[in-house]
C-alpha cells in the first residue's frame, strides 16, 4: 500500500516569476502620464499682480475660475491695449458671462454657490475694462469675486 501515496520531499509551489514586473510598472506609469491633465493656462497677457498685505489662499482651487486681464505678450499681433483672457484664448467682454455659465455647468449644483471668480489683473491695467468685466459677472450672478495679488510689505 505504500506505493499509492507519494512522499512529500519538501518541495512547495514554484516561485512566481517577477521578470515581467518592470514591464507592468512602466506600462502603468506611461498610462498615468498620458491620461493626466495638468490644468495650466498659457498666459497670453503680461501679468504683474499688485502687492497686498492681507492675503488669503483659496481652500479649494477647483472651485475657482480665473479671468486674466492685461496687455498682450505679442503686441505686434494683438496691440498694446489690455485684453481679457479666458482659459487659453483672448475674449471680448460679452464672452465673460457665457464662459462663467459654461464653467458652472461643469460643477455639481451643490458647488455652484461656492464658486469664486478670481480676477488676475496686471497692475498697469486701466480700471475701465475691469469694471466692464465686473458688470458682465453681475449679469450672470457671479457675485463672489476675488482679486489675485502677491504678498507685499506693509508701508508705514
Amino acid at each position: 500500500m505504500a506505493g499509492k501515496f507519494k512522499k512529500d520531499n519538501g518541495k512547495g509551489e514554484p516561485a512566481i516569476s517577477t521578470a515581467s514586473l518592470p514591464d507592468i510598472v512602466f506600462m502603468l506609469l506611461f498610462f498615468f502620464m498620458v491620461t493626466t491633465v495638468m490644468r495650466e493656462v498659457d498666459l497670453k497677457v503680461k501679468l504683474s499682480t499688485p502687492e497686498a498685505t492681507e492675503i488669503q489662499k483659496f481652500k479649494n482651487k477647483s472651485l475657482v475660475t480665473y479671468i486674466y486681464i492685461g496687455e498682450p505678450n505679442d503686441a505686434k499681433v494683438y496691440g498694446t491695449s489690455s485684453r481679457i483672457q479666458l482659459g487659453d484664448a483672448f475674449a471680448e467682454v460679452a464672452e465673460v458671462g457665457p464662459y462663467i455659465e459654461t464653467e458652472r455647468n461643469t460643477h455639481d449644483e451643490a458647488e455652484v454657490p461656492l464658486l469664486i471668480t478670481a480676477l488676475k489683473v496686471d497692475s498697469d491695467t486701466k480700471m475701465g475694462i475691469v469694471t466692464e468685466v465686473k458688470q458682465e459677472l453681475r449679469k450672470v450672478s457671479a457675485l463672489k469675486i476675488s482679486y489675485s495679488s502677491r504678498e507685499g510689505s506693509v508701508v508705514k
